[in-house]
């Protein structure tokens, strides 16, 4: 056996963890993903509102093509907002997701999100790039938002979802989305 079968993805590696770069306070975060679909399933799935709901668990608000206004409602309360800066179906979609301050951040947040698809080998190649964020939050991302593309990868395979670990299970009492 080889040795790099035998080893876990890096960071930054398709289907490994986020890859963090800081830069003063500052830092950008970035994902990549394999996925066995077209490109135009891809990008239903990371752009039509009822899908991202189902995998990424916000309810989302957008005007279409650039310019237009983003609103994402987050489980935890959290409402992110911003506008549209980059409509190129079915290739790059980016946007602000900007958070007005808070307990948890008293600067807020004004960072833009970046999806880049790529025909790959039969399907789709995906690099979710997320910049400009403040690195507490870049460390707290980077540990999370792999769940969140596993559960877009199992949705655009019709297969069960994980639960993230920051979801309380449902014999505890929480609501189940």
């Amino acid at each position: 056996m080889s040795s790099s079968a035998s080893r876990a993805p890096a960071p930054g590696d398709p289907g490994g963890p986020g890859r963090l770069e800081a830069d003063g306070q500052k830092a950008t975060l970035t994902f990549r993903r394999q996925l066995a679909h077209p490109i135009r399933e891809v990008w239903e799935a990371i752009t039509e509102p009822r899908q991202v709901e189902a995998w990424f668990m916000v309810k989302l608000r957008r005007d279409p093509g650039v310019g237009g206004r983003l609103e994402m409602e987050h489980p935890n309360e959290v409402r992110a907002t911003g506008r549209v800066l980059v409509w190129d179906p079915p290739r790059i979609y980016e946007y602000e997701w900007n958070l007005p301050p808070g307990p948890n951040q008293p600067e807020g947040e004004a960072s833009i999100v970046r999806w880049e698809l790529t025909p790959h080998q039969g399907g789709t190649q995906l690099v979710m790039t997320h910049r400009q964020l403040s690195r507490s939050t870049a460390n707290v991302f980077s540990r999370g938002f792999g769940v969140l593309l596993d559960r877009l990868a199992s949705h655009l395979d019709g297969a069960p979802m994980p639960q993230p670990p920051w979801v309380a299970s449902p014999s505890r009492g929480a609501r189940q989305r």
